[in-house]
């Protein structure tokens, strides 16, 4: 059995939580991971970016000069890219819908997988949390100092409604995010190098780990 240290808010290690081994035993695929990823950066792009060629601008049709006589190279048009205000070469058009699909097996085996990895290597730890106690930022900095995650990327994993105090809090602490366990995307872990799991998320990552037919 893998084990996670468990703390108090004040920093101070009261336990201990157990993790079966098995659901930590899986088989990176790296692949898939970066598949994933790059999928959730494309599908938060808009895909709008436009620029106007030589025929689309508003500009006058008349020629710059007249065609012979001046020893100057001939010229059509004011909207010919060379000038001031012409049209753009080869500039992005809004593209087709590049938005990427991902299955919801992979969606799932990519976050347990990255998600196991962190416990496996014991960067994660469980925070048990009375939100009403929670009253300052300096307070959360404390703790993060105590457990010597200060200066880390953490993530920290909740159940809606049991972190408002705590979210509040954490605004101004740099590197942290704080999101719903439920809502947690590959993203927000692959950012991360450490994972605050709040106690009473620890069942919805347990059951995340489980790898199950119906779990998928």
């Amino acid at each position: 059995m893998a084990t996670l240290k468990k703390y108090d808010i004040d920093g101070k290690e009261i336990g201990e939580e157990s993790i079966d081994d098995k659901n930590l035993k899986l088989v990176k695929n790296s692949q898939l991971i970066k598949d994933y990823l790059v999928a959730i950066r494309n599908n938060a792009r808009q895909w709008s970016a436009n620029t106007k060629g030589r025929k689309e601008i508003n500009r006058t049709g008349a020629k710059p000069h007249r065609q012979k006589g001046l020893g100057r190279a001939r010229q059509g048009s004011f909207g010919a890219p060379q000038y001031k205000g012409g049209g753009i070469v080869f500039g992005p058009k809004p593209k087709f819908d590049q938005h990427v699909k991902v299955n919801k097996k992979e969606r799932k085996a990519a976050i347990r997988s990255l998600i196991a990895e962190r416990i496996a290597v014991g960067n994660a730890c469980i925070l048990k949390l009375s939100d009403d106690k929670v009253e300052k930022t300096k307070q959360v900095s404390k703790f993060l100092d105590a457990i010597k995650l200060i200066d880390k990327r953490v993530l920290v994993l909740g159940k809606s409604g049991t972190f408002n105090n705590l979210k509040r809090c954490m605004k101004n602490i740099p590197k942290k995010a704080l999101i719903d366990v439920l809502a947690v995307n590959g993203y927000n872990l692959a950012l991360s190098t450490n994972l605050i799991i709040i106690d009473s998320a620890f069942d919805d990552i347990n059951s995340i780990l489980t790898k199950s037919e119906k779990n998928q």
